[in-house]
């Protein structure tokens, strides 16, 4: 093995003691299957061995990794042609949190589940990197792959997305909880009448 060649694999095996947890951790909420995602971890860290040479600032290492990982997810992901998401509970660093960050530290609810699956991929990777992985500014862009200003484009079209998704979803439960009352309405009534003629 040549020196590079051994230099690159010292180098990705620290990667991948300092973040195999969180690369697996954000391949399991974009992949929603534990066994592709564990594959597909293993597959970011080849990957990051193998494009060792376009890393051009190791102190940038753990975004340069997230975007191979994203890639490694979206190339899957398009070739399954699914995208779904699981239920996470993340933290969000900063002073005044917003009704996103707020919504994205509890667990998912069904309605925030599917409204995420609603909005484009690359808006849905912008936001799990920056509410659940805690990306802001530069970094995020470079796990993006894209300039600054297009990683904040990304992740304020996401929130928008998220929003309008959600309300969306949030007014069809309420239609269907509604429903839902209705249909148990006539039930509940019947059994009280029940309940009253046994007393009597």
């Amino acid at each position: 093995m040549s020196d590079d060649r051994a230099s690159a694999r010292a180098f990705v095996e620290r990667l991948f003691a300092a973040h195999h947890s969180e690369i697996y951790a954000y391949l399991c909420r974009m992949v929603r299957d534990n066994e592709l995602a564990a594959d597909l971890t293993q597959e970011a860290f080849v990957k990051a061995y193998r494009a060792y040479d376009t890393l051009e600032d190791p102190n940038r290492a753990r975004a340069w990794l997230y975007q191979i990982a994203g890639r490694t997810a979206l190339d899957e992901l398009r070739r399954r042609k699914i995208v779904r998401f699981v239920p996470w509970t993340g933290e969000s660093h900063g002073t005044a949190a917003s009704a996103e960050e707020l919504v994205m530290r509890e667990r998912l609810s069904g309605d925030l589940e599917r409204a995420l699956a609603k909005i484009p991929e690359r808006q849905r990777q912008a936001l799990l990197l920056s509410e659940l992985n805690d990306m802001t500014g530069l970094e995020l862009a470079e796990a993006m792959g894209v300039s600054h200003v297009a990683a904040r484009a990304l992740l304020t079209r996401g929130r928008e997305s998220l929003r309008q998704a959600l309300a969306v979803e949030r007014a069809r439960s309420a239609v269907e909880d509604e429903k839902r009352d209705r249909a148990a309405a006539p039930v509940v009534a019947r059994r009280h009448d029940e309940d009253g003629s046994r007393q009597r």
